[in-house]
């Protein structure tokens, strides 16, 4: 039987889509499911709000009745605005290890993007890449993925690039083991916390009390702060505060700190805690009833953190801010006794942060690489 690839439409095609991956992967120790409610919203038109401004195509690939792969066409409209381009994305790719399925799958996202009248193919992003996940694992398949990281089969490179796929871009995720890590950095940073208070800049924590204020003071820095890095467009103020929701109920105070001068917001940065640990017991994703409370009580037991976000506004950079961040989480790791925190995604020519991580006692242990495909060929 030859594949056919149809488009999603039905809830329960919706369903398959998002469980497609919890068969493929059974018999993998480091697969990490994800939660079912936040996927269905994920992919929701009404609920996410990406669907605001963009629009996106689920497929799945079949031979008979049985699933075999599974892909997402999307059309970023405020990327290309942002970076006056005319590119696609791919995402949400899965696949048994059949090149002929993969075939199948890329070929229909091409011809997807290409009746939206776009030029390049980029993935793999699950929507927006600075809001959601992305990039293809390509090393580092030894460790299960750490909390809002993707993780994928090591066979997935070469089906991507036998189709015709070529590197775009590397992202690397650091892990810092808390045992490990640089004394020294973390003594200067006591020299630094003084000369920043000389300049009054002050470093605290963030205050979950008061957590939509927080998040206007973040969402003040964010743009600014990554808006010159590769694959970022800004979030739309509702994009935003649709991301701090969700990570609300994970944000820990001792892990997420924010800079001020003067009382303005001038930088911040959240770890998460590794919720993965838990969640790679949740059998199919799926949290209710008590699946829910395991996580909340759980949370603060996660040998790992991940340092998921870090932002500085330019002019108060290389200032010792970004390592009295590090300082902080590597304290609180010693405290409650953490194996380790990943800083992770680190572009490739962020040569700057590699250095500071790399003095930190930071190894890298993940490599994800993001691809392009001309679609005029």
């Amino acid at each position: 039987m030859s594949i056919r690839v149809i488009l999603v439409q039905s809830k329960k095609e919706l369903k398959e889509f998002i469980d497609f991956p919890h068969s493929l992967y059974a018999d993998d120790a480091n697969y990490v499911p994800e939660i079912f409610l936040a996927q269905k919203e994920l992919h929701s038109k009404v609920k996410n709000p990406f669907f605001k401004h963009s629009q996106a195509a689920l497929f799945l690939a079949l031979e008979g009745n049985r699933i075999f792969g599974r892909i997402a066409a999307i059309h970023n409209v405020a990327y290309n605005a942002f970076h006056n381009s005319n590119v696609g994305f791919f995402g949400f790719f899965d696949s048994y290890n059949r090149q002929d399925v993969a075939k199948a799958l890329l070929d229909r996202a091409c011809d997807w993007c290409r009746q939206n009248n776009l030029e390049t193919l980029i993935g793999p992003s699950n929507y927006s890449l600075t809001t959601d996940t992305g990039g293809l694992l390509v090393s580092g398949f030894d460790t299960p993925p750490l909390v809002m990281m993707t993780y994928n089969k090591r066979y997935y490179e070469a089906l991507i690039t036998q189709f015709g796929f070529k590197k775009a871009m590397d992202l690397y995720a650091y892990m810092i083991p808390t045992n490990t890590a640089s004394d020294k950095s973390v003594k200067l940073s006591d020299i630094l916390v003084k000369r920043l208070l000389s300049k009054d800049i002050k470093v605290r924590s963030l205050n979950i009390k008061q957590f939509e204020t927080e998040v206007k003071a973040v969402k003040s820095i964010y743009e600014k702060a990554w808006e010159k890095n590769w694959g970022f467009n800004p979030p739309t103020s509702e994009e935003f505060d649709h991301l701090a929701a969700g990570l609300k109920f994970l944000i820990d105070p001792d892990f997420a700190y924010i800079a001020e001068h003067k009382g303005k917001p001038v930088g911040f940065a959240v770890s998460l805690p590794n919720i993965n640990e838990v969640m790679i017991h949740q059998k199919r994703g799926r949290i209710l009833p008590f699946g829910i409370l395991r996580l909340l009580i759980k949370k603060k037991r996660t040998k790992f953190v991940r340092v998921a976000l870090l932002g500085i506004l330019p002019e108060y950079r290389k200032q010792g801010i970004e390592a009295v961040f590090y300082a902080k989480n590597i304290n609180a790791a010693k405290k409650r006794n953490l194996i380790g925190g990943e800083a992770s995604w680190i572009l490739e020519n962020n040569s700057m942060m590699i250095k500071a991580l790399e003095k930190l006692g930071g190894q890298r242990s993940k490599t994800y690489r993001m691809f392009e495909y001309n679609l005029r060929d």
